[in-house]
């Protein structure tokens, strides 16, 4: 069963969120907090496994929480709630080491496999606003462009492959479908070129392919 947290300010999407995540029979909300301070005490008190945080919350905002969290529980996952997809402390979150982000109106499926994504050790990124997401980076200089692409020529031409098809924000199933491999071969791939490319997780491996800009 995964446990969650949920901290948002807001009494009535705590409560939608509430309900949309124990329709899931491996998901259980075993806290709710209204900002950030809570959110943090809460989450350490009931050891959850991902904590979903309002990225705007009174105390302690989300982004604050998150680091907090980093520090008392590393081993927990966050997942970050937005009503907007472009906003830039979105992308901080991120590279801060969270999990994800969704938008707080996407479905109650997307929100489902977000959780587990993030319980299962995978980024998730809303597919409707990671291109919005990686396009707040602004132009990268020379010199980064230049390191990012020299990283990248570490990996072979399948392992490319697969980083492609991650920036683009498909999870590790999707993948597969799409290169006609099981996903546990897709996971192995996945490894493999965090390890290679010194990231920590998928969205990190995105950002690097932003930073890359096209090839060919």
């Amino acid at each position: 069963m995964i446990r969650v947290l949920v901290a948002d300010d807001e009494p009535l999407i705590r409560a939608g969120i509430r309900t949309v995540l124990e329709s899931a029979p491996d998901i259980e909300v075993v806290a709710v907090a209204e900002h950030g301070r809570a959110a943090v005490a809460e989450a350490v008190a009931h050891r959850v496994d991902v904590a979903l945080l309002d990225i705007n919350m009174p105390l302690l905002d989300g982004l604050s929480a998150l680091e907090e969290l980093r520090r008392q529980a590393p081993a927990l996952r966050t997942v970050v709630l937005t009503a907007f997809g472009a906003e830039p402390n979105v992308l901080q979150a991120l590279q801060s080491g969270a999990a994800g982000f969704v938008l707080k109106n996407c479905t109650p499926d997307e929100l489902i496999r977000a959780v587990r994504a993030a319980h299962g050790g995978e980024a998730y990124l809303s597919p409707a606003v990671t291109r919005p997401v990686l396009d707040l980076i602004t132009p990268v200089a020379a010199r980064r462009r230049r390191e990012a692409a020299e990283r990248l020529t570490a990996l072979t031409e399948r392992e490319s492959q697969v980083l492609g098809l991650v920036a683009e924000g498909m999870s590790n199933a999707e993948i597969g479908r799409e290169l006609h491999m099981s996903e546990k071969t897709i996971k192995t791939y996945v490894s493999r070129v965090l390890a290679k490319l010194g990231c920590s997780n998928r969205v990190q491996a995105a950002l690097l392919v932003r930073d890359a800009g096209p090839t060919g």
